[in-house]
């Protein structure tokens, strides 16, 4: 690719590289995400590189080069591309097919012949393929509702360009917002905008992004830095990697034009150092900008000049935080600071420093296009624009989803998320990882945005959203998110460092049933002074899980502690054994549930199912079977009895699963017809160690 040292050039480049990408008869974009790759989508475009090469009927071109010949114009090549994340993970590896915007889920590598002959060749649908809803094939990825509910701007690339080739960006409107600033606007004018369009952090707290660039242009030291925050280690948290693995470019723009506003020339990308695909592609994004004259000197023909500089990080949930992350970019130990002075005054280098994670700078090259008055357009007035979100979790459909700030939390979970894993029942969500809080069922028609969020006790934080069904302890939920928190401490404060591990203590105690009553306002207690006293951002929400959960779902704290006392007498007197035992022999035949017998015995589910399982050796399914099949082996004794009714009589109304149940759970036994008995059809009889046991039973 030639040089782009002015403003023609780029033109020039972005108008031919869209034509010759129009002029393909057929673009095959496999997702190369994290998660697609791990379920083998680098095999699979392997191969589709290897079906389109061997045919002679078709023309491929593959490099960094968009087709220069002059028979792939002519012929209109078919292009094989590795794509940022489609989003839809649960469906994974995806193989988009343009121009027919076809999308193909679950794709294995046996089923790559069959696509390039039936469709690139013939352009058959393989409906097999197809993601399938309520009975309903969609052939198109805009049609499927996990995608047609979404508003898709800052993830608008990422599945549709190959995130390895500049040129792809380009000619995809790459680099005109760096382009409009250079030559129609003044750095004063790109901060007034930003300013305007009331673009808020999407990092966690939605601070004012152009109040933060306005801080740092007024500074009078004039060394300046732009920083993006790349470190996303919300447990189930993943939208910053997918857009630096599917779109590093607008990520990139964005810095470029905030370098412009506050008069930066470098600038620095913290990566964790487990995100190796996104810093693998950042890596060649850059290169290949300093390579054609995006970045660097001059930038082009101006005087504008700025580098860009990749850190990664050693894994510290703590260099999130803004000092930390400087700190750790100075090479010392990633720690946070008292403040003031804040990062705009004394950041990297103890230099004024804008920092911004990646999803807020990924949103300025759209708002530099489009206007402010667009961006605020989209969601309510106090919180505009999109926001990514990772959805995970106990929901249908989990993948990487935008929607419009102010969208309910309804929408996200039930039109996109598709609802319930196996139609179960809400409970709540985890918003915001650990430093966020939990929303539940009165909550499904709050608004997700900043605001909102902050009245409920809760926070969009990075953008983890993690389902939760009515089979989940949120006890058990506290602590795990307690145990991230206390494990991620960078030590530095007394508040973090002992407060943290003394929450985790107790929550420990209370899940193993030694807890006592007084513990949870213990837990409130250490919860108020952590978030008082804390050092840092990340210090100060560190107790919110447990405080949102104890808010919430303060009976369930209550039921471990009472039930294990309860439990604890319980060991010693035996009598809830016999009225359960009792229970399940008067009621074995009826659909009966633990739920049932922990009302019956007066206990929690959760103490039931343990005091049960301790008792008889077993846990209660498997005993409730165990009696269905001692009562049906009496019943075959009776010849004029026929499986079914058996079956049937023992709690079993279809007879093929009874069999099934019976030959597992009897060891080695089996209903099935003797060699001798094969003329008669209609009998059947128990074998057991190879032996016919008299007793006989009709179909």
């Amino acid at each position: 690719m030639k040089r782009i040292e002015n403003r023609e050039i780029l033109q020039q480049v972005r108008k031919e590289t869209s034509e010759k990408i129009e002029k393909s008869r057929c673009r095959i974009l496999i997702c190369a995400g994290t998660g697609c790759l791990a379920g083998g989508s680098g095999e699979i475009y392997e191969k589709m590189c290897e079906l389109t090469a061997e045919n002679p009927d078709v023309d491929v071109f593959f490099g960094p080069e968009i087709a220069h010949t002059e028979a792939e114009q002519k012929t209109g090549p078919v292009e094989v591309k590795k794509s940022g994340c489609h989003g839809f993970c649960e469906m994974g590896p995806l193989m988009r097919i343009e121009p027919m915007g076809i999308l193909y889920t679950k794709v294995q590598l046996s089923d790559c012949e069959e696509i390039f002959h039936r469709t690139i060749e013939r352009g058959d649908v393989i409906r097999h393929l197809l993601f399938k809803q309520d009975g309903i094939e969609y052939k198109k990825q805009e049609e499927i509702p996990f995608y047609k509910k979404q508003t898709r701007n800052v993830l608008k690339n990422c599945g549709h360009i190959d995130s390895e080739h500049i040129q792809e960006y380009i000619a995809a409107g790459g680099y005109r917002a760096l382009e409009k600033v250079l030559f129609e606007m003044t750095p004063a004018q790109v901060i007034e905008e930003i300013s305007e369009s009331n673009l808020r952090g999407r990092g966690g707290g939605g601070f004012p992004t152009g109040y933060k660039w306005s801080q740092v242009a007024r500074q009078p030291e004039k060394v300046r830095y732009i920083v993006c925050n790349g470190d996303e280690g919300d447990p189930g948290a993943f939208m910053d990697r997918s857009i630096m693995e599917g779109d590093p470019h607008k990520m990139i723009e964005g810095m470029m034009i905030g370098a412009y506003a506050v008069g930066a020339r470098d600038g620095y990308i913290y990566v964790r150092a487990e995100y190796p695909l996104a810093i693998s592609r950042l890596k060649l994004a850059i290169s290949q900008a300093e390579e054609c004259g995006l970045l660097g000197d001059l930038i082009l023909g101006t005087d504008f000049s700025f580098h860009l500089h990749i850190n990664r990080g050693a894994g510290a949930f703590v260099c999130g935080e803004g000092s930390a992350l400087t700190a750790s970019i100075e090479g010392s130990r990633g720690m946070p600071r008292v403040k003031p002075p804040r990062t705009v005054e004394k950041g990297l280098f103890a230099k004024p420093t804008v920092l911004n994670n990646v999803e807020t700078f990924a949103n300025v090259p759209m708002i530099i296009n489009e206007g402010a008055g667009w961006f605020k357009s989209i969601g309510p007035e106090n919180s505009p624009g999109t926001k990514a979100f990772a959805l995970t979790g106990s929901v249908k459909h989990t993948g990487l989803i935008e929607v419009p700030m102010g969208t309910s939390l309804r929408e996200v979970i039930y039109d996109i998320g598709g609802g319930i894993k196996e139609d179960g029942k809400f409970k709540a969500v985890q918003i915001g990882g650990p430093s966020g809080g939990c929303l539940v069922t009165r909550h499904l028609d709050v608004n997700l945005d900043f605001d909102s969020l902050k009245k409920m006790g809760a926070m969009i934080g990075s953008g983890g959203l993690v389902v939760m069904d009515d089979h989940t302890c949120m006890v058990e939920v506290a602590r795990f998110f307690m145990n991230f928190t206390q494990n991620e401490s960078c030590g530095k404060c007394v508040p973090c460092r002992e407060g943290t591990k003394r929450m985790l203590e107790i929550l420990e105690r209370i899940v193993a049933g030694n807890g006592k009553l007084e513990d949870l306002d213990l837990l409130e207690e250490l919860a108020n002074m952590i978030t008082e006293t804390a050092l840092c951002g990340l210090g100060k929400s560190a107790a919110l899980p447990v405080v949102s959960t104890l808010k919430l779902f303060r009976d369930e704290y209550v039921e471990h502690v009472v039930d294990a006392l309860i439990a604890e007498e319980s060991m010693m007197d035996t009598a809830w054994a016999s009225r359960a035992e009792d229970y399940i022999q008067a009621n074995y035949s009826r659909n009966i549930t633990l739920e049932d017998m922990a009302g019956h015995t007066g206990f929690s589910i959760y103490y039931f199912s343990k005091l049960f399982k301790q008792q008889f050796q077993m846990n209660f399914v498997d005993y409730l079977t165990k009696v269905r099949i001692e009562k049906a082996k009496m019943m075959l004794h009776d010849e004029q009895a026929s499986v079914k009714e058996v079956g049937r009589s023992v709690g079993y109304s279809e007879a093929g699963y009874f069999s099934r149940v019976f030959k597992k759970r009897d060891r080695g036994s089996a209903i099935g017809i003797p060699k001798k008995c094969k003329k008669d059809k209609n009998v059947l009889r128990l074998c057991k160690d190879k032996k016919w046991i008299k007793y006989t039973t009709k179909i």
